[in-house]
């Protein structure tokens, strides 16, 4: 539909064909093993800042999940004054010090795009997340990726399917449903909806640069720990497609190339292998 084409270098047949002819595009990236641009532990304490203040806020509807908790961990959550719920991109200025939002694009025709409303977004910081289904290379997803423009290929040719509809949305959710830990559930089926509880978690809606507007942000590969939180990964914006995937779940985030002021609009690259 109109107001999609602005997302059809996410579609991967396409980034196939027509990446490697604007050089300025693309971050050369000569050991894919190594395109990292921060720490994975700078990932995880990030992403464990943010999803600690999402919990805290929503106390109200973990008590089931907190009596789970050790002691010290129930206190850690519970060491706050009552008060109204915060909105989640008020918590993400608070902890992690700017606010992001969904609005039309500056690019001319291209639809919704992804700007910092409030604060500031220093260099090397996590911007945002990719959600989606998780697709090891070896699984099927021809009939989910038919007309659809947010699938997006890792490194090592994992697919996240990024899309907020259609197949792609009743896929996602039965996965979602499906993984559970007792009173625990894995992953964040909000970014589905117009209100994401994780407000990073708009990472599919960031356009890609061009030569009028230079990337801000780049996509980062993020295999989740077994040491990360297991009452925090309710919020994580991705779900394995299989069941038994004998592998961390992966994520990817963005992190900012540069500093990045308050009303500018994300712009993303993608990554040329080099020999």
């Amino acid at each position: 539909s109109a107001g999609r084409r602005e997302f059809k270098h996410r579609f991967v047949p396409w980034i196939a064909l027509n990446l490697q002819k604007n050089e300025r595009t693309l971050r050369q990236v000569k050991d894919p093993a190594r395109d990292k641009l921060v720490e994975d532990e700078k990932v995880f304490g990030s992403l464990v800042c943010l999803f600690t203040e999402l919990l805290k806020n929503d106390l109200k509807d973990q008590s089931e999940l907190l009596r789970f908790l050790s002691q010290s961990k129930r206190d850690k959550y519970t060491n706050v004054q009552n008060g109204a719920r915060d909105a989640p991109c008020a918590l993400a200025l608070n902890a992690l010090g700017f606010r992001l939002e969904r609005k039309r694009s500056s690019l001319q025709l291209a639809g919704s795009g992804v700007f910092v409303t409030q604060g500031h977004v220093p260099e090397g910081s996590i911007v945002a997340m990719y959600p989606g289904t998780i697709y090891q290379a070896d699984e099927p997803i021809f009939f989910q990726s038919i007309r659809n423009p947010f699938v997006f290929r890792c490194i090592d040719g994992v697919l996240i399917d990024g899309n907020d509809r259609a197949i792609s949305k009743i896929v996602y959710r039965s996965c979602s449903g499906r993984d559970r830990f007792g009173p625990f559930c894995l992953s964040d089926c909000s970014w589905l909806t117009s209100d994401p509880v994780n407000p990073l978690a708009v990472g599919q809606y960031v356009n890609n640069c061009s030569n009028e507007k230079a990337a801000n942000v780049c996509y980062q590969e993020y295999d989740v720990p077994e040491g990360f939180p297991l009452e925090l990964r309710q919020y994580l914006p991705n779900v394995n497609y299989r069941a038994d995937t004998q592998r961390p779940l992966r994520c990817v985030v963005l992190v900012s190339l540069r500093d990045i002021n308050c009303g500018e609009e994300l712009f993303s690259n993608y990554y040329t292998i080099v020999h």
